[in-house]
């Protein structure tokens, strides 16, 4: 199943660089440039901090987006779907299997209860 560029790009711009780009804000206005700096400066776990900060403002922007047009916050994903048919015989033989040993156990629970119900008169 081929890929639109343009779609993998805006899914990544959702999910990856929108929470790290929401989370970079939002240290810039409390702790300055130098917080900011420092995220960065730890290299990958740095961005993994980022992206797991912002990740709450960021779902509530896409919501927002998808409050102006279904699908542009939170992308629509391609899927493709295959129905595979179980073989009608399989399926009536394997129900009726488990419904017979269901409906045996009834019957031998049901005997029991009769049992003991006449032992006890």
């Amino acid at each position: 199943m081929g890929s639109d560029p343009l779609d993998s790009l805006r899914l990544t711009l959702m999910q990856e660089v929108l929470p790290v780009g929401m989370a970079a804000v939002e240290r810039a206005k409390r702790g300055g440039a130098r917080d900011l700096a420092d995220a960065f400066s730890k290299g990958p776990e740095g961005l993994t901090e980022l992206r797991e900060e912002g990740a709450e403002a960021a779902r509530q922007v896409r919501e927002r987006l998808d409050r102006i047009q279904p699908g542009l916050g939170n992308p629509v994903m391609k899927v493709q779907v295959t129905d595979v048919p179980l073989e009608p015989a399989l399926a009536k033989d394997a129900g009726e299997e488990e419904l017979q040993l269901a409906l045996a156990r009834i019957s031998e629970r049901l005997t029991l209860l009769e049992q003991r119900l006449t032992e006890g008169s």
